[in-house]
């Protein structure tokens, strides 16, 4: 209840008593230092310090067991990744398979025990690391994995009925594997990957190709996070640095050495221009920091944690302005408001389950129930019960009508910008919508797959593809593969090119003897 002044007064004065009853002074040496306390203590507040916020009474209300997901097998890999994907129809979870890679994709209606013979995407050839909705297109999924490429998938509308192997696209450019895909906020058919050989590749997806790298980083890629018109991107990367970079130059402007701070995560703080990163202290004790994205020098403030051990995963909300928490490991989501004037951080409450987390999926904001006033969704899956819970921050309010004052104008599932228009160098807001009206609308973007050969991939004048030494026997087994595919593939070439070889010359010999040249 007090400040951290008041109590450092306290202290001293205190601390003065103790001291003169160790030196036995006089009993009027004593009351000198309790009249100067009497007297020093009503000029401080001995009340709490209360915030007027909207959202000091945010509380999370899970959902009944019949609106969640069952009996689902979530992966036991130990990557730092969420494993979950939400938009406003689908939920995709990566499933533990033997033989390769898989995900669920279940219809968000279709709620209960999901049965074990579940249709599944299952066209990698390693494990899953990473999967990611198109924010513009609700049926269009990315996925990342261990075999080193990136896939785009098509799910058909209703769900998958069949098992699902063939991916529309086929991203190879990656030497090793690949831990992190992020779709652009506001330009459709540009997706960004960053992969265990220390590159992010920027995709056009309109010609399948790479059109950029990003080659600034000098260990793994831990987390990427854009801000909101997508002309910045920031990094944090296992050599304890902090990175702003400009994606489409691959320029860092603003780079952050963290040894006292040990950064794990990173999330741009909406147009506020503030980065906030999780991490660890020097002393192992869970930590986040706030810097200035213009200057990061010095964070603007670091605040422990706990002593926990589970990575901390951060979400924000740019229309309330609320940060949440969530450890890897924990049941717990604390949550924060943002302000721009210190103390920058202030906290309002914490959600608390038994239930341990192995990672969160997160709804948009158009699939959110405005009704029940919810300004945020989770989907938590608990690994140890086969279960997805879904999680709702509810704002109490006793009125029934839209809240205008916590749902403003939000990014909606339109595009600003084309791939070529802002691989030129335009930047844009991203277009706007209202969830009081028409957020349900549905989106008239189409994804077209590029038809295109097998070729060598260049980027910045280096082949991606070239032999580059393996490192372990299971990327020196995958390597052998890529390469005897491409070996068969080349052979049913020159046998077609073989055989339209001879029927020419079979041609060129019947002209020779028809009876007209002669």
């Amino acid at each position: 209840f007090f400040s951290t002044k008041q109590c450092e007064a306290i202290s001293r004065y205190f601390t003065s008593w103790l001291c003169a009853a160790q030196k036995r002074l006089s009993y009027l040496t004593l009351l000198d230092y309790c009249k100067n306390l009497r007297t020093f203590a009503p000029q401080m507040s001995w009340r709490p310090q209360y915030r007027s916020s909207k959202f000091r009474n945010v509380y999370g209300k899970v959902a009944n067991r019949e609106h969640c997901f069952d009996g689902i097998p979530i992966t036991k890999n130990v990557h730092d990744n969420h494993f979950c994907a939400v938009n406003a129809k689908f939920l995709a979870i990566v499933t533990e398979s033997a033989g390769g890679g898989s995900f669920l994709v279940i219809p968000l209606e279709q709620t209960g025990r999901i049965e074990p013979n579940y249709p599944k995407v299952c066209g990698h050839q390693g494990n899953v690391l990473d999967i990611k909705w198109n924010p513009f297109i609700e049926n269009i999924i990315a996925s990342c994995s261990e075999d080193t490429s990136v896939r785009i998938w098509e799910i058909p509308e209703g769900g998958l009925k069949q098992n699902m192997t063939e991916a529309v696209l086929e991203l190879f450019g990656h030497s090793r594997r690949v831990g992190l895909v992020e779709w652009h906020p506001t330009t459709n058919n540009i997706l960004f990957s960053a992969g265990y050989d220390y590159k992010v590749l920027i995709w056009n997806l309109d010609i399948g190709e790479p059109v950029k790298m990003i080659d600034c980083h000098t260990d793994v890629i831990l987390c990427m996070s854009f801000n909101t018109d997508g002309s910045l991107l920031s990094t944090t990367c296992k050599d304890k640095k902090l990175r702003v970079i400009e994606p489409r130059s691959g320029k860092v402007l603003q780079e952050a050495s963290c040894k006292n701070h040990r950064v794990n995560r990173v999330v741009f703080l909406g147009n506020v221009k503030r980065l906030l990163t999780t991490g660890v202290s020097r002393w192992n004790t869970r930590q986040i920091a706030l810097w200035d994205q213009e200057d990061l020098a010095m964070p603007l403030i670091e605040e422990e944690i706990d002593g926990l051990s589970g990575l901390l995963f951060p979400f924000y909300d740019a229309d309330t302005h609320m940060l949440y928490l969530a450890g890897k490991g924990d049941g717990n989501i604390r949550y924060y408001e943002i302000s721009t004037e210190k103390p920058y951080l202030n906290y309002l409450m914490e959600f608390r389950s038994p239930a341990p987390q192995k990672g969160l999926g997160v709804m948009p904001k158009y699939g959110l129930d405005v009704s029940a006033c919810e300004v945020f969704r989770f989907y938590k899956l608990v690994t140890l019960k086969g279960l997805i819970e879904p999680i709702s921050m509810i704002v109490p309010r006793r009125s029934e009508t839209y809240q205008e004052d916590i749902y403003p104008m939000t990014p909606g599932i339109e595009p600003a910008l084309t791939p070529d228009e802002w691989l030129s160098g335009m930047n844009r807001d991203p277009v706007l919508m209202s969830l009081k009206e028409g957020y349900k609308k549905a989106s008239k973007v189409v994804f077209k797959a590029p038809i295109r050969e097998k070729k060598s991939v260049v980027v910045n004048g280096i082949d991606l593809l070239e032999n580059v030494p393996p490192r372990t026997e299971n990327e020196l087994l995958r390597m052998f593969f890529r390469q005897q595919d491409e070996i068969r593939r080349l052979k049913d070439e020159l046998s077609q090119k073989d055989i339209r070889i001879r029927q020419l010359q079979l041609e060129l010999k019947n002209l020779r003897n028809s009876p007209k040249n002669n």
